[in-house]
């Protein structure tokens, strides 16, 4: 391990778009300009999400140009084969890949088993290539949503599901026993709150059996729910007493809407934080925690937030951590925060980018989630365009 510089912060700036941007040649970096300069207008992005639902409804031949645009811009490709190139081209970056297969709402056997078969390609893929430090999948891949939320309610499992919900879990062994076999990091993504504490429950049990070595499994912590943190410190207490490694992967979370209209319509008080304060507070102590923690926990923040990666710059130079310590990560989406995501690297952190992937008709719900958050979070999809726009106009005047 590199510890020549271990001490001292490195001198980057988050605003030097000719490292940001050196991937990208001029006619991709005008057309991510134009794409996040008709997503910062939030009323184009609601009437360009139905209009394209309606689109595809009605089997119009739209498929080449949502695949020339929103969709290369956020996604490496259909299959596997197809993100060769953005693996390649980030790894010219120092950047790594979490190849994500990002299929949604998908929920019978026949899907089911063809989640799996991705989930193991893309995990022996990560083992082939050291370009890819992690794979990552979703509980709700495998598992009937409706039977990760019945297992934790009161009463728990019916009879009836009982065999249905072994049968999925046989799949999460799998799945994770491939993972330890080929010492490759796998992320269990979060979900919604009302099937969260399923996921938990068996995420935990796969560390007990597969993180006694290092840690190969890991949970991810959505920040924004007000729990989250004692959740986050209990969790490192109980890998202690268990003696096992713990995997955390940090973030704010992707479900606020939809965890928003439930609690209403279920009139049950809201599990988040009222204010993006608090939330951005709890994210920093939870970091700050596993890096207090280090020996015992491996984390990857999952972040656009300057100030929560500038802050872990900070605390790891003072407690003369090396910039590429095994045990540390952050990590971006794809086609978002590439100011983050290259200085960092170029500054010998280590980063890794989500990169989704999937047939272009099943990925769009993902795709309309990056659109909708990317205009609902305060000023990221101006602050990306305006990254562009001053890169375009640097290349102009050099």
């Amino acid at each position: 391990m590199n510890k020549t510089n271990a001490s001292t912060l490195p001198q980057l700036s988050f605003e030097d778009t000719q490292i940001a941007f050196a991937s990208k040649s001029n006619f991709k970096l005008k057309k991510a300009y134009w794409i996040f300069a008709l997503m910062n207008q939030n009323w184009l992005v609601k009437l360009g999400t139905f209009f394209i639902k309606l689109f595809l409804f009605l089997h119009f031949p739209i498929k080449k140009l949502i695949k020339s645009t929103i969709f290369e811009q956020f996604c490496g490709g259909e299959t596997i084969q197809e993100c060769k190139q953005t693996i390649d081209q980030l790894q010219q970056g120092k950047i790594g890949t979490i190849l994500d297969y990002s299929v949604e709402g998908e929920e019978n056997e026949k899907s089911f088993q063809i989640t799996k078969h991705e989930i193991l390609k893309t995990i022996q893929k990560a083992h082939e290539n050291q370009a890819i430090p992690f794979a990552v999948f979703k509980m709700t891949g495998i598992f009937q949503a409706d039977l990760l939320e019945e297992f934790q309610t009161e009463s728990g499992l019916t009879e009836d599901n009982e065999e249905t919900f072994q049968h999925s879990k046989e799949i999460l062994i799998e799945i994770c026993q491939l993972a330890y076999d080929l010492k490759v990091r796998l992320f269990i993504d979060a979900e919604e709150s009302w099937m969260q504490g399923t996921i938990d429950t068996l995420t935990y049990e796969m560390m007990e059996r597969f993180n006694h070595e290092t840690a190969i499994i890991f949970n991810t912590f959505q920040m924004y729910r007000v729990d989250m943190l004692e959740n986050l410190t209990n969790a490192i207490k109980a890998a202690k007493d268990k003696s096992y490694f713990l995997g955390v992967k940090l973030v704010r979370g992707a479900y606020l809407e939809k965890e928003r209209q439930r609690a209403h319509e279920e009139e049950y008080s809201e599990p988040l934080h009222k204010d993006k304060e608090h939330t951005d507070q709890d994210f920093n102590t939870g970091m700050l925690a596993c890096l207090t923690n280090i020996e015992r926990v491996h984390f990857c923040i999952g972040t656009h937030n300057e100030y929560s990666c500038k802050l872990l710059l900070e605390e790891m130079a003072k407690q003369h951590i090396p910039h590429n310590h095994p045990n540390i990560y952050f990590a971006q989406l794809l086609g978002m925060s590439d100011n983050i995501s290259y200085n960092l690297a170029s500054a010998g952190y280590n980063v890794a980018k989500y990169v989704p992937y999937g047939p272009v008709e099943s990925v769009m719900p993902y795709l309309f989630r990056r659109a909708e958050e990317n205009s609902s979070i305060a000023g990221q999809t101006s602050r990306e365009f305006t990254l562009l726009l001053n890169e375009v106009k640097r290349r102009k005047n050099a």
